[in-house]
Order: C-alpha cells, then structure tokens, then sequence
C-alpha cells in the first residue's frame, strides 16, 4: 500500500488577530524583547491621521519559554497566574493598556516571601525537552483569548517577541502561524550581524514577509552633543549586511541609560510621559515612534 503523505502543517491566522509581526534576532544581548514592547506601545499610541481610524488595538506575546522577559519589562511581575475562560482560554495580563500573555505568568510569579527573601518565585527555571516546550507554545499560540477585555474586539496587531536564534520555537510559529511581517533585531558588532544572516535566511525558507532591520545600541549621544560615539563599533557591517540582504533599515536605536532603567521599572521608554525630562530628551523614544509608525505604514500599505 502506498505511504499516506505528510506535508507541513496548515499555517493559520491567531485567533482574534488581524496581524502578526514577530520581533526576532539571530543572537540573545541585542535588546530584542526591548524593541518588541516599545513597538507595541508605539503602533498603540498611533495617532489617527497615520492609522486612518481609532488608535489600533495591540497585544503583546512572550514566547520565549526558557527566559521570558515580558513580564518585567511590563510591570507584571507578581502579577499571579491568567484566569481561565469558560472554554478554557488563558486570559491576557493588561499593562499601559496592552494584552501581554507570556510562559512567566504561567509560572511560580507571586510576590517575594518576607520571611525568606532570598527565595525569590522568579528563580523558577523551566527544564523542559522538547515535547514540552512545543506543547507550550501551542498552547501560547492558539489558547489565548485575546479578545477579552476589548469588547469582543479582535486585535489589530499582535507583537510576538522569540526566544533568539533559530531554534523550536521559531520554526514552530513560521510554520503554524500565518505572520504579517518581522522586525530583525542586531547590534552593531559583526558577532551579532553573522547570526542576523542566519535569522534572515531561516524566515525566508519559511515563508516569513521581513518588514525590514531594527539597528539597536547603535550609538551614543554625549548630553549636549550632536555627535554620535560607537561604542560597538560603527554601523557599516550592519548597513552593508542589509544592502546585501535587500532589508530596508527600519530605525536606529541610540544607546540610552534611561531605555534600560524605564525598562528596569516596567514602564517602557515609549511610556514616558510628555511633561517628563524623559520625553523632551529621548532619542531612542522618537526611534521607537517613529518605527511604529512604519510598521503600521507596511502593514497596511494599502491605507499608506
């Protein structure tokens, strides 16, 4: 009898998501969970004058299983675990007015014990071989309800942030999911473009349209100065890379100690309020606007 043939796996859209756009990088360091959430409360904040209509719906997914950074770059650390739906569909964490769902709140995340301080629940590391983890993330991909809490809305864009690399977990979602676009994340070094190469290669055997390159620690501003200082050497590797690669540079992130301490206290740089010393002087915040304004602008070229 002959053999039943076994393709790839039907790619579909998320339920309750118009848009995917996966936020990758070829090497861990380079800032990449960073970038996803600024571009989320970024193509959030959009104004109607770029998107056409009401500012967009937008959600944020961790699926990176063994070191998932969502949870406290968001300010939901300790936050406990996601309620359940009647049909048994986590329910999405809210922060800044954004749907996040990540492995950290389905692990042990209460708050710190008195009594015992130096047992801290995010210490909790997850050991897991493969099955396991694949299990996770389809349970990440198409068991989350993200239509609650917005009136039965779906999303407009959902922001997933991988785990670095090409790796289970990305090759999992290319294959499964049916994404709308992707942002690479590099830094400057040739050690991180050698590894963008290889992310690049991979989402185009996959099938995965490549919005363009983010450019993260490009350089650094002195306070005062309008020169740039390169710290991790200067951008040419990267812009070559991307000419060779026929990938449009969708921004420059400068190096700025307040995008690591905005971070830090779970409230993103893009969150900076407009009467704050923050907002009249970030650069890396005007990077991330402006990058989500260009997504959108890909997205929906249609409306451009």
């Amino acid at each position: 009898m002959p053999r039943m043939q076994r393709g790839l796996p039907q790619k579909r859209k998320l339920p309750g998501v118009k848009k995917v756009v996966v936020v990758s990088s070829g090497k861990g360091g380079v800032g990449k969970s960073s970038v996803a959430v600024n571009l989320a409360l970024a193509l959030s904040a959009l104004p109607n004058d770029v998107t056409g209509g009401g500012r967009p719906r937008v959600g944020v997914l961790d699926l990176d299983i063994f070191g998932p950074s969502i949870p406290k770059l968001m300010g939901l650390e300790g936050a406990g675990e996601p309620f359940l739906t009647d049909d048994n569909r986590l329910t999405p964490l809210r922060a800044h007015g954004l749907p996040c769902m990540s492995m950290g709140f389905l692990l042990p995340n209460g708050p710190v014990d008195p009594s015992d301080p130096t047992k801290h629940p995010a210490d909790t590391p997850v050991v897991w071989r493969g099955m396991m983890v694949m299990k996770a993330v389809q349970q990440l991909l198409f068991d989350v309800d993200w239509r609650a809490g917005t009136g039965g809305h779906d999303l407009d864009v959902l922001v997933v942030d991988t785990p670095p690399g090409t790796g289970d977990v990305t090759l999992s979602l290319g294959q499964l999911v049916t994404v709308d676009g992707s942002v690479i994340v590099s830094t400057p070094q040739n050690v991180a473009i050698i590894d963008t190469r290889k992310g690049v290669a991979m989402f185009r055997k996959l099938g995965i349209p490549i919005t363009g390159s983010v450019l993260n620690m490009s350089h650094f501003l002195c306070p005062g100065s309008t020169t740039p200082h390169y710290i991790f050497g200067p951008p040419d590797s990267f812009l070559s890379t991307c000419s060779d690669l026929s990938l449009d540079v969708l921004a420059r992130i400068p190096i700025e100690p307040t995008v690591s301490a905005q971070g830090d206290q779970g409230s993103p740089i893009v969150m900076a309020g407009e009467s704050s010393a923050v907002h009249g002087g970030s650069k890396a915040r005007e990077a991330f606007l402006g990058l989500g304004a260009e997504v959108w602008r890909r997205l929906h070229p249609s409306a451009a």
